[in-house]
């Protein structure tokens, strides 16, 4: 009985090694795939992508120059308002105002417009920092909203050209009659995946530009509060002094 199954063992056995061999040879990597770098990618999107390309460059260009000016903003001497605090008190207010242009920082010059109203009522002189400080915040948020509208609109314009894409497709898919092709359809749905991926990345990118502006030009302007808080407490305490 053995021996008439041993037979049936071997042809089973010898199924078993060509299933094997099937499956190595499926999991085998295809070579020779055709691949395609971001360069390459980009330049199958269409004239979307030199929209979204210019987008970019000048969200690019304003993060960079905003980065500049608010550095310089932030370089002060830590003992400025000390210097400021001594000349006045030390009635030497063509220095104080003499350091604040050498200074020529927007906190510097918020307080140089608070020494130009010196012996005038508190109130006047709170006034004049105040208009100085808004000029100030204004020039340090320019460009701020155009980024800002850069981050909405770029992905926005990524789905034009996904629509667009889109639609050239069904266009050639409707043309071609009987005759559909897969080829037929790759390239406008390639061209449709393409933008909407570029509207996603400039936008995310002009977003975190945008939100890192804000931060820094938060920074700046809390610095410009705090000096021009000194600077009303030494004119309050003089004001007591000379009451």
């Amino acid at each position: 009985m053995n021996l008439l199954m041993l037979p049936l063992f071997a042809q089973a056995a010898q199924g078993i090694e060509q299933t094997l061999q099937t499956g190595d040879a499926a999991l085998t990597p295809v070579e020779n795939v055709a691949q395609i770098n971001m360069l390459q990618m980009a330049f199958k999107g269409g004239w979307i992508m030199i929209v979204l390309l210019a987008l970019l460059v000048v969200c690019a260009y304003i993060f960079f120059e905003r980065l500049y000016v608010l550095k310089n903003a932030r370089k002060e001497d830590p003992e400025f308002m000390d210097k400021v605090v001594d000349y006045i008190k030390s009635n030497e207010v063509k220095s104080a105002v003499t350091y604040c242009q050498m200074t020529n920082t927007p906190a510097a010059r918020m307080i140089r417009s608070g020494i130009s109203r010196l012996g005038r009522s508190v109130q006047d002189t709170q006034q004049a920092i105040e208009n100085v400080g808004n000029v100030e915040v204004a020039q340090l948020e320019r460009g701020l909203s155009f980024v800002a509208t850069i981050a909405g609109v770029a992905p926005m314009i990524g789905f034009l050209g996904t629509v667009i894409g889109m639609v050239q497709a069904f266009y050639e898919m409707a043309n071609a009659g009987s005759n559909i092709n897969i080829t037929l359809l790759s390239g406008g749905i390639y061209q449709a995946m393409i933008t909407t991926v570029g509207g996603l990345v400039v936008g995310i990118l002009a977003l975190f530009a945008y939100n890192l502006l804000v931060s820094r030009v938060d920074r700046v302007v809390n610095a410009m509060e705090a000096k021009t808080m000194t600077f009303m407490d030494m004119l309050n305490d003089i004001s007591k002094g000379g009451n």
